[in-house]
């Protein structure tokens, strides 16, 4: 509670970007939602909803299929 407290305005309206808007391209953004040995994470931990667990799980895959993330 006292961390958002001494957030600024600015942080506080900061939103990390949905997974639908994550690059395939950008395989950096990805990391949150795979294991270190590349597995897709489950809902259950990463905390999405089916729809945006789908987009995450599609974008993966294309990233995969173009070598880019490994």
């Amino acid at each position: 509670m006292f961390s958002r407290l001494l957030m600024s305005t600015s942080e506080q309206n900061q939103q990390t970007p949905t997974p639908a808007e994550i690059p395939f391209t950008n395989p950096q953004a990805m990391v949150r939602y795979v294991t270190d040995t590349g597995k897709i994470l489950p809902r259950k931990y990463t905390g999405l909803s089916a729809k945006h667990q789908r987009s995450v799980t599609r974008t993966l895959k294309q990233s995969r299929n173009m070598l880019l993330a490994q």
